[in-house]
């Protein structure tokens, strides 16, 4: 008789995929055994290469759960290490070999607590049991004060406010410390530990900063009504509230950054496609290959190398530059494997422990690319041969399938409603949960984009706005990061914003920028090196079942965000007149000297000053994020009405320097937990909390950055030797022109400005702005 069931188990899928959407060869590798049922008992058929292959991952998996164990046991006795666990124990015992008692009792009081099992036990191995109690102890009691000795010391800043080269003689005893309780190699999460919880500032100085931040930009009157409002809010409500603060401060890791997180980010209803994304670019002057396959199989290996150095831990903690002070790492834990989960009232970050492939879109079509097979990382000649194999597939788009992205560029409260009614089940709910799964997000832009063509600085805007929006649907924005690979070899990646800030993402791209073209390299004629393994399965086109009303939700979502999208305005252009090294010279900080000329070119423009935002970090404390700096100050002001008016050169100059200085004393004062609006924001969440309403705080946080600036730092300057490959110069990113408050709120008559200096002689603007505003012009 003929079969009457069968039944297939798979592995790596979820779901047998149907058969004319994969050949027979990768159908019958997805099938690891078959058996059938039939008169004459149990047919059972085994696969022993989809075997190998499960065992092989398996494998892999292990691997990675020994070496994470192993991780946390080395971070968690950090500064110590585990081999001292073992020295101290041999110390007691040869101690107590000289007939001395190093416990002073208490090895005798252990060994008397003993269980009744140890009876049987010699006296002499009784003694030896209660010393390597006993010594244990001790060791973990000598790792705890090393690392509270560590979280006290890296808790003084007063080195960041003293003179370069000019050192106190309590900041060089603190320096000798902190060495000495350092350890030696750190893993990537070492300090975590030890760093400091962020200290809340006091009521009376977050106010008296905040006066002195708004004088220049406020008439007589208003600041009169202003300073009035301060003083009942310090003498009333204010206490109150800060009473809260201090309690969440003395319970949570940081007071500010779950908040930061939950109600500037996920809480925002409007599109997070401009007015939260940012984008980062490719070398300026130079493509590695033309190829598209081949760039991305560089790259994507590249960002594999990055991840596996981060799961082992080996990748350095990160500094302040030219010290030894470590910053936080925490945000690194959400780099991979991470998406934005819509909500009706809230979006949620979800993080996986783990994924193997990555989600690809090319011409509207949807891929699961497998990077690792039989536990091993694809090389990348292979991964190029895997994405040449979508881009050669002729198969058109599923309806509904090429726009779907759409749906993550718009409003969040329609994709969190579509995502429950036409994505909680089935073909679709399957396909989703593949892309949110993956490692990241790969596009295939059929585009060329880069600095190109005869009018190059109008080609730099297009690649920003490229990567910036796209065409609204062809990346996936609730990703963490989503990597743009161009068809002339050019690459890009647009990342979310809630998990983390751009230097993160930045530290990583720097990492697979310099990999690409200094590690791996290609051959003559532009392709990967290596050979190809021509059995490796095929990647799956994912399939979905979108339905006529769902297509009409993502129809509206495109418009929305093709609206948005249209009316933004971009200005990329790297300036060459001189660079960091000029500035220097003249015993400036340079990240000042930005400051001042975009305060000058604002002024120059409009005739006001106004409200500056400059993104600081407060990552010298346990999960700190950023801090506000607010640029706009009376002596920057008092310098460019100077300067305007046409004074004396000295007068200039020692106005400008000023400027400076006073910039750098707040950029101090913000990285050191004592900015003004981490503060104020946190105070105004708590009465919101409590329902009391604060006219004070209120009237503080609607008040507009019309210019919102950021740094996108260069943290691996060992990686580029721009002396012998001058031409291999990162260009940095940019981002929207937004107005960071309670929610996102896009400030139409605003600038969106970021700044990367490179080298000594060059630095890259990203301007930003809106098409609809008359006043503004990027």
């Amino acid at each position: 008789m003929g079969r009457c069931y069968v039944h297939s188990c798979c592995f790596r899928t979820k779901y047998v995929p149907k058969l004319d959407q994969l050949g027979m060869a990768e159908a019958h590798q997805a099938v690891a055994f078959q058996f059938t049922i039939t008169r004459e008992g149990i047919d059972l058929q085994l696969s022993h290469e989809a075997l190998r292959q499960v065992y092989l991952s398996g494998l892999r998996s292990w691997k990675k759960r020994v070496v994470r164990l192993k991780n946390n046991v080395i971070t968690g006795v950090y500064p110590a290490s585990p081999s001292s666990w073992l020295f101290v124990v041999i110390a007691i015992l040869a101690t107590m070999y000289t007939r001395s008692d190093p416990s002073m009792g208490l090895i005798a009081k252990i060994q008397e607590h003993l269980p009744a099992s140890s009876d049987s036990l010699s006296v002499q191995c009784q003694t030896v049991v209660s010393a390597v109690l006993f010594s244990t102890l001790l060791w973990l009691s000598l790792i705890f004060t090393m690392k509270l000795c560590l979280k006290q010391l890296l808790s003084y800043h007063h080195w960041m406010f003293e003179q370069h080269g000019n050192l106190s003689n309590t900041t060089k005893v603190w320096v000798m410390l902190v060495r000495i309780f350092s350890g030696r190699q750190p893993q990537l999460y070492s300090y975590q530990g030890s760093l400091p919880n962020l200290p809340v500032p006091t009521i009376k100085d977050t106010i008296k900063r905040y006066l002195e931040s708004v004088r220049p930009l406020m008439s007589d009157s208003e600041f009169k009504r202003m300073t009035t409002l301060a003083k009942e809010f310090e003498d009333s409500l204010g206490s109150r509230l800060q009473w809260y603060l201090k309690l969440k401060a003395l319970w949570a890791s940081n007071y500010v950054s779950d908040w930061w997180e939950e109600y500037i980010y996920l809480r925002g209803r409007g599109p997070i496609m401009v007015n939260s994304n940012y984008y980062g670019m490719d070398f300026l002057y130079v493509t590695p290959t033309p190829i598209q396959a081949a760039r991305a199989g560089n790259t994507l290996h590249a960002i594999l190398m990055y991840r596996r150095k981060l799961n082992k831990e080996e990748i350095k903690p990160s500094r302040i530059p030219g010290t030894f002070i470590p910053l936080c790492a925490a945000q690194c834990e959400r780099i991979f494997n991470t998406t934005r989960i819509p909500g009706d009232e809230t979006d949620s970050v979800v993080h996986w422990q783990d994924s193997e492939y990555v989600a690809v879109y090319h011409r509207g079509r949807y891929f699961r690319l497998w990077l690792y097979q039989a536990g091993r990382m694809l090389s990348p000649r292979e991964i190029e041969h895997q994405i040449q194999r979508i881009l050669d597939d002729p198969s058109p788009p599923a309806p509904g399938e090429e726009k779907l992205a759409a749906l993550t560029a718009g409003d969040r409260i329609p994709w969190a409603q579509a995502r429950k009614e036409f994505f909680s089940s089935g073909v679709n709910k399957r396909s989703l949960d593949c892309i949110e799964k993956a490692a990241f997000f790969v596009s295939l832009d059929e585009e060329e984009q880069g600095m190109m063509g005869d009018d190059p600085e109008a080609s730099l805007d297009r690649y920003a706005k490229s990567l910036l929006h796209g065409k609204c649907y062809d990346r996936w924005f609730d990703k963490s990061f989503s990597v743009v690979l161009y068809k002339n070899g050019k690459t890009g990646l647009n990342a979310e914003h809630s998990w983390a800030d751009a230097p993160i993402v930045s530290h990583m791209w720097e990492y697979v920028l310099a990999t690409d073209s200094f590690r791996l390299g290609y051959n003559e004629e532009g392709h990967c090196k290596g050979d190809v393994n021509p059995s490796l399965p095929c990647p799956q086109r994912l399939t979905w079942d979108i339905s006529v009303e769902c297509q009409e939700r993502v129809r509206r979502s495109l418009a929305v965000a093709c609206a948005l999208a249209d009316d933004i305005d971009f200005h990329v252009f790297p300036f060459r007149d001189f660079g960091k090294g000029n500035i220097k010279k003249i015993r400036m900080s340079p990240d000042a000297f930005i400051q001042a000329a975009l305060q000058l070119a604002y002024y120059r423009e409009r005739g006001i000053f106004c409200l500056t935002y400059e993104a600081s970090m407060t990552r010298l404390f346990r999960e700190g994020r950023t801090e506000t700096v607010r640029s706009c100050t009376s002596e920057s002001c008092a310098f460019i009405k100077a300067l305007e008016h046409g004074k004396p050169a000295d007068v200039c100059r020692r106005l400008f320097r000023t400027a400076s200085e006073k910039h750098q004393l707040l950029y101090r004062l913000a990285m050191t937990g004592a900015g003004i609006d981490r503060h104020l924001f946190c105070l105004y969440v708590v009465s919101q909390y409590l329902g009391v309403e604060s006219p004070f705080l209120k009237k503080v946080l609607s008040e507009p950055w019309r210019l919102s600036t950021s740094q996108t730092p260069f943290q691996q300057a060992e990686l580029f030797d721009f002396v012998n490959h001058p031409d291999f110069i990162i260009c940095g990113g940019g981002f929207g022109p937004v107005s960071v408050l309670f929610v996102f709120q896009v400030a139409d008559d605003g600038y969106g400005v970021s700044y990367a200096i490179v080298g000594e002689k060059l630095m890259c603007f990203h301007i930003s702005s809106k098409h609809s505003c008359p006043q503004t012009v990027s």
